[in-house]
């Protein structure tokens, strides 16, 4: 099974909801893209200074359901209408669990 991780840092002009919207498109997919297993997204909660704005995490069986997700029409869209407006860094990974 492969996990993928990826940690989003929105630009510090972006509007207030936008977190928001990526967190509730990104938890709209796994009815879309029948290759997820297993899939959370949320906002960081301000505890510590410097995290990440938003943190995604999902489960697939293979490398080709991964694969199959990160180029997915669905999943190309919530990057390009919710979180390429609004980002500043991004970092991921992808492992064997």
């Amino acid at each position: 099974m492969i996990r993928h991780v990826v940690l989003l840092t929105l630009r510090s002009d972006a509007p207030g909801e936008a977190a928001e919207n990526i967190v509730r498109a990104l938890r709209a997919l796994p009815e879309q893209i029948p290759s997820i297993r297993e899939y959370q997204a949320g906002v960081d909660l301000g505890v510590n200074p410097g995290n990440a704005t938003v943190a995604a995490t999902s489960v697939f069986d293979d490398r080709a359901g991964y694969l199959e997700y990160r180029d997915h029409p669905a999943h190309r869209a919530v990057i390009k209408e919710y979180i390429d407006p609004y980002r500043e860094g991004r970092a991921a990974i992808q492992f064997e669990i």
